[in-house]
Formats: C-alpha cells, sequence, structure tokens
C-alpha cells in the first residue's frame, strides 16, 4: 500500500493531497513494517515525480520508524536529493554513511559533475579507490559540460592508462570536446574504435561524430557517417543542418531540412538555429524570416535569445538594418552583447554613411555596460 501512493502521487497530480494520504497512511500503519526494498523504491519515486518536499517527508519517517539504514537506502538518498541539486543534504548522507560502496561515490560525484561543481567532483574523484567507467565518465561529462576541454580529454587519456576500456557513454563525452579543440586526430581514432566496439550501432555516438566531424573541418567525412544512418533522430538532423550552416552551405542545410520534414521527424530549437544560421552566412533574409515564423506557428517552440540573435543576425547581413533594430524593441527579452555586436557590425560595413546607427548602438552597449568578449578558434594540424 505504501509503495503504491508515491506511484499515486504522479497520477492525480495532486502532491498536497497524495503527501497527506501518504502520511495518515505511514502512521496509521507505522509503514506496513517495511522492509529493506521499500525505501529505497520511494525515495526513487520521489525523485521520479519531482518532489523534493515528499522525498524529505519519506526520509523523515525513516528515521523516526527504521528500518535501520543500510548502503541500498543510503545511495537511493543521495540519488534523490542529488535529483533536486540538494548536493548539501546529499553529501550530510555520504558523510554519515558507515559503509560506502561504488555506487555511493559515482551517485555524488555525477551529482556534482553534472551540476558543474567540478573542484568538489575532483576531490572526491581522487579519493575513490576503485574508480569505475562510470567515475571517470562522470568527470569527463563534468568538464565538457563546463568548457574545459583540455581536462575532459586528458581524463580521457588517463582513464586509458588506468586500464578502462571507453564504452559508448564515455565515447559521447569526451567527443565534443575533440570538436570544440579541432583534435581531429583523436576525433578519429575514437570513430575506429567505436566501430571495431559495435558502438556506431548506437544514435548518440553517430551523432557526436558528425559533430566532431564537422567542427574539425571535415564535412565529407559527417555528411558520409549522416547518409549510412538508419536510426536517425531529431539530434542527428539537426546536427548535420548545424553541420552545413558552420562550413557555409546554406542549400545543403535547407535541403537536409526539407529531407528531415519529408521524413515526418519534429524539429526542435537547435534544428531552427542552424537553419538561420545557413541563411545568414548567404544573406537569405526572406528565408531566415519564414524559418522563424514556421518555428512559432508550425511547430510551437518558443523562440530564445538565440533565435532572435541568428535572425537579427540574418537581417543585418542582408542589410535589412531598419528590420533587425524593429525586431530589438518588440522581442520579448532584452538584446546582449552579441545581438549588438552584429548590428554595429554591419553598420560598418553595409553602409559607412550610418554613423547616427553606430553612435546609437555604442550608446546602448554602453548603457547596458556590456563587453564584447573576445573569440578564438583553433583546429588540430599534423597531430598539434
Amino acid at each position: 500500500m505504501v509503495t503504491k501512493m508515491v506511484d499515486l502521487c504522479d497520477k492525480i497530480g495532486d502532491m498536497e493531497y497524495a503527501t497527506r494520504l501518504f502520511n495518515q497512511e505511514l502512521v496509521r500503519k507505522s509503514i506496513e513494517f517495511p522492509d529493506r526494498f521499500t525505501f529505497p523504491f520511494m525515495f526513487k519515486s520521489c525523485a521520479s515525480i519531482g518532489s523534493c518536499y515528499l522525498g524529505k517527508q519519506v526520509h523523515g519517517h525513516l528515521c523516526k520508524f527504521g528500518p535501520r539504514f543500510n548502503v541500498v537506502t543510503e545511495n537511493a538518498l543521495i540519488v534523490m536529493y542529488m535529483k533536486f541539486d540538494d548536493f548539501v543534504d546529499a553529501h550530510k548522507v555520504f558523510d554519515e554513511m558507515s559503509e560506502r560502496d561504488v555506487i555511493s561515490w559515482n551517485s555524488l560525484i555525477s551529482g556534482y559533475a553534472r551540476l558543474g561543481k567540478m573542484k568538489k567532483a575532483k576531490g572526491l574523484f581522487g579519493l575513490m579507490l576503485d574508480k569505475t567507467i562510470v567515475s571517470w565518465t562522470a568527470m569527463i561529462s563534468g568538464y565538457t559540460g563546463i568548457g574545459c576541454y583540455v581536462e575532459a580529454m586528458e581524463l580521457f587519456r588517463e582513464m586509458q592508462l588506468d586500464g578502462i576500456e571507453p564504452d559508448e557513454i564515455s565515447l559521447v563525452s569526451v567527443l565534443p570536446s575533440c570538436a570544440h579543440l579541432g583534435s581531429l586526430e583523436l576525433g578519429k581514432w575514437i570513430h575506429m574504435y567505436a566501430e571495431r566496439k559495435g558502438f556506431m550501432k548506437q544514435t548518440g555516438v553517430c551523432n557526436a561524430l558528425i559533430e566532431m566531424y564537422s567542427k574539425c573541418g571535415v564535412i565529407s567525412q559527417a555528411i558520409e557517417l549522416f547518409n549510412h544512418m538508419k536510426g536517425k533522430d531529431v539530434i542527428t538532423w539537426s546536427t548535420m543542418i548545424s553541420g552545413y550552416a558552420h562550413h557555409g552551405n546554406a542549400h545543403g542545410a535547407i535541403e537536409t531540412f526539407s529531407e528531415m520534414q519529408r521524413a515526418k521527424m519534429k524539429p526542435n530549437g537547435i534544428t531552427f538555429l542552424g537553419l538561420l544560421s545557413a541563411c545568414s552566412h548567404v544573406g537569405l533574409w526572406e528565408q531566415g524570416l519564414k524559418y522563424f515564423d514556421m518555428m512559432r506557428q508550425d511547430y510551437q517552440i518558443e523562440p530564445k535569445i538565440e533565435h532572435y540573435g541568428s535572425l537579427i543576425d540574418v537581417l543585418a547581413r542582408a542589410g535589412k538594418l531598419e528590420r533587425a533594430f524593429e525586431i530589438t524593441k518588440t522581442m520579448p527579452m532584452k538584446p546582449d552583447s552579441k545581438i549588438w555586436g552584429s548590428l554595429l557590425s554591419s553598420c560598418r560595413t553595409r553602409d559607412l554613411g550610418k554613423w547616427e546607427d553606430v553612435s546609437r548602438i555604442r550608446k546602448l552597449i554602453r548603457d547596458g555596460n556590456m563587453k564584447k568578449t573576445p573569440g578564438c578558434s583553433l583546429i588540430e594540424v599534423d597531430n598539434m
């Protein structure tokens, strides 16, 4: 009965009512003489339905009524608290454990890594004696997630020196670092390794390889991979569209989107960012407006600031400055420095006579205390 109560929360959608029923049942039957399986299941259920309050209620009843804590129950508690981004309570449970196993360590490390708290994750990782593929992958993924690509690649190499063979998840975790650093040689090695291990059947691995080849300048290899894939998902299509856009091939991006529509695959926000970027490179401002409207009207995707920025860039590069200015006034969020930088650059290159527009944008940038962050690009040449 108790275990069914948590499941009820998810079905009825009324957490307050479900909690009241749950507490009444606990008090009435003292949790039906629970065994060691009851609470781990309930903590997992609380995490899955997203109720931190109910999870803490269950934790309180566990402390009050028992049974005695064991490593399975405590691990479930850590996972639950980390699911709610409550690393304070998660770490408290971890610190108070009389016995820890690899799941205890991995749950805490993975939680910190997911939240981008890599200093904490690294500290725990260094103390862990029996590291598993899960431990290494959590660290690699965490570093990749916060943009520390060099650290991610170094850990990937250390993992292999430690005698642990990469699995498909660790490959997917490190490939974005190869893409951002232009590390083509490592990317190629991962591709060969994935083929040898039979990982190429995994859509996620193929998607990551397509992105890596696109960003490392080998678009032909990305296209070949894409064309041979059978189980394409929305990420596959979006990655290929973005790859074409990255190489200035608007026709390829648009044609791929048309194929995506024919395949009845519903696009997402990333898909339209790739399309807008493709239109920007070749001045297809009317097509860009069409995709922007399609995103909202046909697919009910609410544009984010990145979409508005891309659309403004499309218009600005095509010399449609007044229309671009109009969007900055009507967009639901405040324009960022990237948007103003795009307009400022277009004012300089498209119409040198419109110095009043340049002055106007510069004033807006100063008033907003915005600074444009300088960028850099690199790609591996001869493995260097």
